[in-house]
């Protein structure tokens, strides 16, 4: 799945993390999910590919999508 196919009720955001010294792109969908780099666009980037990732592997015919 492209990253602009994904859910629009999906909220995307991102944090400064000082433990890691990066910046951590995150999905309120997948809270167990991450992302780390120094830019902040480059995270947000990041936790979208994953996302995207995970959504193109499930199983279209039974698997519903998580709730946003």
């Amino acid at each position: 799945m492209a990253t602009s196919e994904l859910p629009s009720e999906y909220r995307f955001h991102t944090e400064w993390s000082e433990e890691d010294q990066e910046w951590v792109g995150l999905c309120d969908a997948f809270p167990l999910a991450s992302w780390l780099e120094l830019k902040r666009d480059a995270a947000e980037a990041g936790i979208r590919a994953v996302v995207a990732e995970v959504l193109g592997l499930r199983d279209t015919g039974t698997d519903p999508l998580p709730p946003a």
